[in-house]
């Protein structure tokens, strides 16, 4: 690994790099996995790291639009996850930060760089041809996308309301059929009590 990954804010991004796949390959929040006994190549875990690590967890949903917007051929799912929480972290930095003194193209660099230490031999053109995407895009790409996962999720919630709600209604009426059963049956125990007593 190059020593360039220890430096500075390369040290932070590649902290945040391995916080981001250790919660993706636990399937464990991100916040999760900083309460427990996380693992980073080298330590201590700096704050710049904590910043990224967890502004990228907190625009995942956007972030992957714009990845899957860009990288049209390729299954984000299906690219190796040093390079998809790579793409993550870098996308955070150049449009969701907001710090002046880091360029896209630093960010890009910095990427690339990391994609040499941690990912396959084709990761750094790869992640230098989809960072570089996102630069020339005005806006972040997926926008459609996104808006659309947004309606689904409302429907959803919505459904899943509307289900909820039914279930409340129908719980007096299915009471009631219950104090009817108890009825009849304390009735027909009567009757029968009756006829045992003839």
């Amino acid at each position: 690994m190059s020593l360039k990954v220890y430096r500075g804010r390369t040290l932070a991004r590649s902290q945040a790099l391995q916080l981001l796949f250790q919660a993706e390959a636990t399937d464990s929040p991100l916040e999760r996995v900083l309460e427990g006994d996380f693992l980073i190549s080298k330590g201590p875990l700096d704050p710049y790291a904590l910043e990224l690590c967890r502004g990228a967890y907190e625009h995942i949903d956007r972030i992957d639009c714009a990845l899957r917007a860009v990288a049209k051929n390729w299954d984000l799912m299906r690219m190796p996850g040093a390079d998809r929480n790579l793409l993550r972290i870098a996308v955070y930095e150049m449009r969701f930060l907001t710090d002046d003194e880091v360029s896209d193209a630093i960010v890009i660099n910095e990427a690339v760089e990391l994609a040499k230490a941690y990912g396959t031999d084709q990761s750094a053109s790869f992640v230098n041809g989809v960072l570089g995407k996102i630069a020339r895009s005005e806006e972040l790409p997926g926008e459609e996308l996104y808006q659309e996962l947004l309606a689904e999720d409302r429907a959803r919630e919505e459904a899943q309301a509307a289900e909820a709600a039914a279930k409340v209604a129908a719980a007096p009426a299915a009471a009631g059929v219950l104090a009817e059963d108890a009825d009849a049956a304390e009735a027909v125990d009567s009757v029968e009590a009756v006829s045992v007593e003839e």
